[in-house]
């Protein structure tokens, strides 16, 4: 559990230089900078999918799959998602948060933060040699990204973002905890359309930080589930 509680240490220091940082930069600047962010995530979600679902073959030459699987759970995911309005419920605790605390925004801070540092590679594959092997080196070195990304989101966003350490630290928590039931089952092909899945929802979070256009991202989770699930009825079909 280690790197866990030191991934979610990072996220609270990083958030609140932040918000100390905040206080001294301009509207436009603040503008620029949320833009720029928005940007990066893009890049990151893009380069997630394409690594997660491209390979290199033998002879050299580029070979892509999962692109059926990804389609059906990002359909499927967000008819879930929009039946249960998981954006509105999620966005509707954080205004009350905000009301409560008089924390100006709050929702989407904690909302995107917590999307972002619990989709990846990384915190499985980080948590389960945690649990496993007791090495804590994967989630060190994403604890040294999330404390970077989360300086930006507290500077640009708002205080969410120090609190999306709890989701993160119970998601992450979790999986090491589990990590003997889950190593032989979140490896190859199902691992990689579970990251290919969750880095979309990165890609989302980005464009929305560019302001161009508002995606409920929130309600696309249920597409993570879509590939184990589709695993699972592999297997008992034979």
């Amino acid at each position: 559990m280690l790197g866990t509680l030191v991934n979610g240490a990072a996220i609270v220091a990083g958030g609140a230089v932040g918000l100390l940082a905040k206080k001294g930069i301009p509207i436009r600047m603040e503008d620029a900078l949320h833009k720029a962010m928005g940007l990066a995530v893009v890049v990151i979600g893009l380069n997630g999918v394409i690594t997660n679902m491209v390979s290199v073959t033998a002879n050299g030459t580029l070979s892509s799959s999962g692109e059926l699987i990804l389609v059906f759970s990002l359909v499927l995911g967000v008819f879930v998602g929009e039946c249960l309005r998981i954006e509105e419920h999620l966005n509707g605790l954080g205004r009350l948060v905000e009301d409560k605390l008089h924390l100006s925004g709050f929702a989407a801070s904690f909302v995107s933060g917590t999307l972002i540092y619990c989709v990846g590679a990384m915190a499985i594959i980080g948590s389960i040699n945690d649990g496993l092997r007791g090495d804590h080196s994967v989630l060190f070195v994403k604890s040294t990204l999330d404390g970077i990304s989360s300086i930006v989101l507290g500077a640009t966003m708002g205080p969410g973002v120090i609190f999306s350490c709890l989701p993160v630290m119970l998601y992450q928590g979790a999986i090491t905890l589990l990590s003997g039931a889950l190593q032989n089952l979140l490896v190859g092909a199902l691992l990689n359309q579970i990251c290919a899945v969750g880095y979309v929802l990165v890609a989302c979070i980005g464009i929305n930080f560019m302001g161009s256009y508002k995606i409920k991202t929130a309600n696309f989770l249920p597409a993570l589930l879509v590939p184990p699930l589709w695993a699972a009825i592999q297997a008992l079909l034979g």
